[in-house]
């Protein structure tokens, strides 16, 4: 079994273009349409891959659209975990308006998983012979899938001796917190709505962070701040690494390539501060990016020169 293992129970074909301008009423004649593996856990593991590492993506898939997800999985050389449901993959629309350089984001809500078919990735889980070293957990989960799934997968997993790492939004990432995670990646309104606080300065954010660690939620918080940087809280440290001045292209896959970029450094034995410093190199290079191609191994590396990880 590989070290890494990501779980994506919401996959998608990302389907990326761009128009002249985006308007109401008229035609929109866009460019040709670019296709790849999508949801945030199979992102993480294209960027695991990229950096060097191996990495498996647990996923269920049905459909044409899921052959063509399992299709663009093999090109990119991800092997991939697929558990077989009946519904139809989702697929996702990026359109970049090229007048206003702004993204804009379609998301669908993804096919109803029925019981057994969430319950069979459970089962998959279960049935691995070696756990991974690290499981990441990340994107939203489809309708029909309880909203403790994630909290399931970390009890699960925490038996077997993984590292769970969570990328996750809304009750689902506070259910899981509950059982108790290694790694939690939050964007800043996530903290906000977990702590129910406006969160307004980074005096706000280290405490509200540091307030999951003290309470056991999480060991260590990576806190993505967008054009601010980012912030780490452990029990050990505080560090704060103000954002790389880089020309922004895209902020798709950012946050995904953030993750990628700390799980493959841990798993290959560097220490915490490190792997924060290489995180914020892969969402940097992420933003360099065109549709929801991710970061790329020569830009992380470029890049990881130029972080400053300052401590707090």
């Amino acid at each position: 079994m590989t070290d890494i293992l990501t779980v994506t129970m919401n996959p998608c074909v990302d389907v990326s273009t761009s128009t002249a301008k985006v308007e109401p009423e008229h035609k929109l004649r866009c460019e040709a349409p670019r296709r790849e593996p999508g949801g945030g856990g199979i992102n993480v593991a294209r960027v695991v891959h990229r950096l060097g590492a191996s990495c498996a993506a647990l996923f269920p898939v049905g459909g044409a659209s899921g052959a063509q997800l399992l299709s663009l999985l093999a090109d990119e050389q991800v092997p991939a975990m697929a558990v077989p449901i009946a519904g139809d993959t989702r697929e996702s629309l990026h359109v970049r308006d090229r007048s206003a350089s702004e993204d804009y984001r379609f998301v669908m809500p993804g096919p109803e998983l029925a019981t057994h078919e969430w319950q069979d990735c459970l089962q998959r889980l279960r049935d691995l012979a070696v756990a991974p070293r690290y499981l990441v957990l990340s994107g939203s989960l489809p309708p029909g899938v309880p909203v403790d799934f994630y909290a399931r997968v970390v009890d699960l997993m925490h038996e077997r001796g993984s590292r769970l790492v969570l990328d996750a939004s809304g009750p689902a990432l506070a259910a899981a917190l509950q059982a108790g995670v290694y790694l939690v990646k939050p964007s800043l309104r996530e903290l906000r709505e977990l702590s129910g606080q406006t969160l307004e300065n980074e005096a706000q954010w280290r405490a509200a962070a540091k307030q999951l660690v003290d309470s056991g939620r999480a060991e260590v918080v990576a806190l993505s701040l967008g054009k601010q940087g980012a912030l780490m809280v452990s029990r050990q440290e505080a560090l704060f690494a103000p954002a790389l001045p880089v020309p922004v292209s895209t902020t798709v896959g950012a946050g995904d390539s953030f993750v990628g970029g700390m799980v493959q450094a841990l798993a290959g034995g560097a220490v915490l501060r490190e792997a924060f410093g290489r995180g914020v190199a892969a969402a940097s290079a992420a933003l360099l990016g065109s549709g929801t191609g991710l970061c790329q191994a020569t830009d992380v590396e470029r890049l990881r020169r130029d972080v400053v990880l300052q401590a707090r």
